[in-house]
């Protein structure tokens, strides 16, 4: 679906039902696609929110300069006013992540977490400005692309699928976009401002990321967010969507169960659904599972009139 924000018509993919929702936000050269392995993990259990960032993806871009973080948070905040969401987790990935630490400093109404994957720091990206300028045209072509993703993204590899996918979100990003992280936003400082950040906080970092690795995230962004909890994944780059999707979504399901345990489910009744402490499925979902189960081994044609 398209949503009108800021002056400009974002793209936002939803599926899944129920609260709180999880609001995906994803990197510098990615879109709501970056997110497809996860959602398809989390869909049947949460509602989930996936936007392209202005200039990515499907998303419009802004008339002339217009990429700033506050840009960035700004349209995210918008669509979650759009959809009335009123309990929801923020999963930002990268650049993503930086703008989700910017929206969570300012406290919105019905924010009730924070995940921040392999995310920029809220201090400046400290690279000189030649490699930054040089980072602009890492996405100019699919054989660019390809390096930068095997040199830099993800050098244990991506399933040919998943490299496609990636090769054809870069090269949809409009020159400015482009442009506009590498030389700009990621400069920016939000240092103090994620001081303000009361909610809990997981980061989850790839042993092997080569863009915010873990002893950076350790240095800038772990002692200025306290209670953030860091969580490495093994053998895993800076494409932990992309590389890692299971780890992401089990990590996203059990902090999300766990921030909300103690809050009434939405059901007919509005009473509380109790779930399984090991795999987190509400009992109405269990039960509804066990009778197709059931369905589909005296009806072998049971689950194809389900669809």
């Amino acid at each position: 679906m398209m949503i009108a924000a800021n002056g400009i018509e974002l793209h936002v993919e939803q599926r899944g039902a129920g609260t709180p929702a999880l609001v995906f936000l994803h990197y510098w050269g990615g879109s709501s696609r970056t997110w497809r392995h996860v959602v398809d993990l989390l869909a049947p259990e949460f509602r989930t929110v996936a936007i392209d960032h202005r200039g990515w993806g499907q998303s419009k871009e802004p008339e002339g300069a217009g990429y700033a973080l506050a840009d960035l948070a700004g349209d995210a905040q918008a669509v979650i006013e759009t959809l009335d969401l009123e309990r929801y987790i923020l999963v930002g990935h990268s650049m993503g992540g930086k703008a989700a630490q910017l929206i969570a400093s300012r406290r919105p109404r019905g924010l009730t977490g924070l995940v921040l994957v392999a995310p920029s720091p809220p201090s400046p990206l400290t690279l000189p400005l030649p490699v930054r300028q040089g980072m602009v045209k890492a996405y100019d072509s699919r054989e660019s692309i390809i390096a930068t993703v095997e040199q830099v993204l993800a050098p244990g590899g991506l399933d040919p699928d998943d490299l496609e996918t990636v090769i054809a979100d870069s090269l949809a990003g409009t020159p400015a976009a482009k442009r506009a992280w590498p030389l700009s936003a990621s400069q920016e400082d939000i240092s103090a401002a994620v001081a303000d950040i009361t909610v809990p906080v997981i980061v989850i970092s790839g042993e092997l990321d080569r863009v915010d690795p873990p002893e950076v995230l350790r240095r800038e962004l772990l002692p200025r967010i306290p209670q953030a909890q860091l969580h490495v994944l093994p053998h895993i780059g800076h494409l932990s969507p992309f590389e890692a999707p299971y780890d992401i979504a089990d990590l996203v399901k059990t902090f999300a169960l766990s921030i909300d345990e103690d809050a009434p489910t939405s059901t007919t009744s509005g009473a509380r659904q109790q779930r399984c402490s090991w795999c987190g499925i509400t009992q109405t979902a269990a039960a509804e599972r066990r009778l197709i189960e059931r369905e589909t081994a005296a009806f072998p044609g049971a689950a194809k009139l389900r669809r």
